[in-house]
């Protein structure tokens, strides 16, 4: 069968916020744009996962009268609360005078970012935006002059050996004037267009963190909504691993709870998921949660490199926009409002570009960005991670005050942090293991029933999305030199090593696979490529 094709003004590829703020910003330029939204979760929101203490700068440009409209803001910030976890018993509040004011929360919401997105797709459905969920963005199409022309949505009905199934239908193309890739951290497409146009050359590795988050229903007298409660220190500190925690009290008796691991840590015994299991035992943080119930559960990758990461966001024939290009401000550990205001920034230079008959340009997005209150928020706080990364959480912080409190960014130079993520695990032979209790099944769980929890479903008879460069290398190399850290930094029990009649092998269990993108990171030899399963494949995250 050959491919069908449709022809649209603009195409976004990704129902996140920078997808769908860039949408509605479109139409709110000119309703004569025609706008399509391709996302690969069964529904807008179902792939969505983050804290989230909202900032509502963004949303208050794009709909100055969202309240009126509805949307899901619903449990304004009333307290923050800091703590140093000094080790599984003891800690200490951190005084309000020395916590850096990007941490500061006045006029913040909790939310659900997915809830959000679903909001923003109902208004950009409103304003005549076409938005296709279940459909995955697999493949970039070019003109022959290399600029980008659309995109292909991937087949369906392929069977794991590659052969047509009496259910295939052959994908969609997706041809635009400009097409926009807000895929999130660690984009399939993006990944690749950051290559083929070295949209990355001179600048820093990209930096990440994974972040687990599970959603509880507890006892409402352990409850106070509005309360936000943050840390560091103790559990990742014990193994010299960066990265800190979060504990929202939303609405309905409900909290938020996660653990953010720095993908910079050098020990391939961590497991981020038993990092987050026993960090929940900490009485700080137990106090909330004992006799609660869990209700959801979550993983994903975010990119946390900052200015000094963030590739070149055009090409021709298109933008990288939101976490695909790094936009999150790793300081305030937000990133849903830089993301929108990067797609509502590239959507006025879109409709700029089109009222002028242009088409397949390679936009000056960079002049208006760097003009924003976004860029110009994530230059003044540039050197927070690179802080954390050469001196750790505590004296990483304390630069970081001194920066950003005292100096407001200005301090003439901006840290480096040239090595990748991938290159600094150590040889496990020369590194401690870890003592991970069981879990209790009342605080802490295995990744098993976490993952269901997830409501992760794919189509079993489908090729493996998650592709082996050399399929000789997890046991010859990161077996060998690294005990295959696969089988800990993932968080949903995808990758284990196999004995069969004596000799070791690499199972991959890809109907887990929560959509995190960590292997893709993380992976040491980088052999491992995170491609989009068939659509609709994935986690169905509610309310997170």
């Amino acid at each position: 069968m050959e491919r069908e094709y449709m022809e649209y003004d603009v195409v976004i590829v990704g129902a996140g916020p920078a997808g769908l703020a860039a949408a509605c910003r479109l139409r709110q330029l000119n309703e004569d744009i025609t706008v399509c939204v391709v996302e690969k979760g069964s529904e807008v929101g179902a792939h969505i996962l983050s804290g989230a203490v909202f900032e509502p700068k963004a949303l208050n440009e794009l709909f100055p009268d969202w309240k009126e409209k509805g949307a899901p803001l619903h449990t304004a910030v009333k307290r923050d609360d800091i703590y140093l976890l000094k080790n599984d018993q003891a800690a200490s509040k951190i005084p309000g005078l020395f916590v850096p004011k990007t941490m500061h929360n006045e006029g913040n919401y909790i939310i659900s970012l997915g809830n959000l997105c679903r909001w923003l797709a109902e208004q950009a459905e409103a304003m005549g935006v076409e938005i296709f969920p279940g459909f995955a963005a697999a493949e970039v199409l070019y003109h022959e002059d290399g600029s980008v022309k659309g995109i292909a949505t991937g087949d369906m009905g392929v069977s794991a050996n590659g052969e047509q199934k009496d259910s295939y239908m052959p994908g969609m193309e997706l041809h635009a004037k400009y097409t926009l890739f807000t895929e999130g951290c660690r984009g399939q497409l993006g990944k690749q267009l950051i290559e083929k146009f070295s949209l990355d050359q001179g600048k820093e590795p990209q930096h990440y963190g994974i972040g687990i988050k599970e959603l509880w229903t507890i006892p409402a007298e352990q409850h106070e909504q509005g309360l936000v409660v943050h840390t560091a220190g103790w559990p990742l500190s014990e193994t010299g691993s960066a990265g800190g925690s979060f504990l929202y009290h939303i609405e309905d008796n409900q909290v938020v709870v996660g653990l953010i691991t720095d993908l910079s840590y050098s020990n391939p015994h961590v497991s981020p998921f038993d990092e987050f299991q026993r960090y929940k035992h900490h009485p700080k943080i137990a106090q909330y949660l004992q006799g609660g119930e869990r209700v959801s559960y979550g993983a994903r990758a975010i990119a946390k490199g900052g200015i000094q990461s963030q590739p070149k966001m055009s090409f021709p024939g298109g933008l990288l926009l939101g976490d695909n290009a790094g936009t999150l401000n790793f300081a305030k550990i937000k990133g849903s409002h830089t993301a929108m205001k990067s797609g509502m920034i590239g959507a006025e230079v879109v409709a700029q570009a089109l009222a002028a008959g242009q088409s397949g340009t390679d936009l000056d997005y960079a002049s208006a960005y760097q003009a924003s209150w976004a860029y110009k928020e994530l230059w003044v706080q540039r050197n927070f991670g690179p802080a954390q990364h050469k001196w750790g959480n505590i004296l990483g912080s304390a630069y970081a005050f001194i920066d950003i409190n005292i100096f407001n960014g200005n301090l003439p130079w901006t840290l480096s942090d040239p090595v990748p993520d991938h290159a600094q695990l150590k040889p496990a032979a020369e590194c401690k293991k870890p003592v991970y209790p069981k879990p209790d099944g009342k605080l802490s769980f295995d990744k098993l029933s976490s993952v269901f929890l997830s409501n992760t479903n794919h189509e079993e008879d489908q090729p493996c999305h998650l592709r082996l460069k050399d399929s000789d290398t997890p046991i010859k190399i990161n077996l060998a030199q690294y005990d295959e850290p696969a089988q800990r930094y993932c968080p949903a029990g995808v990758y284990e090593i196999v004995e069969n009649n004596g000799e070791s092998r690499l199972q991959i269990n890809a109907q887990n696979c929560v959509h995190c993108k960590t292997c893709d990171i993380k992976d040491p030899t980088q052999n491992i490529t995170w491609v989009a399963p068939e659509g609709t494949g994935g986690p169905n995250y509610p309310n997170m």
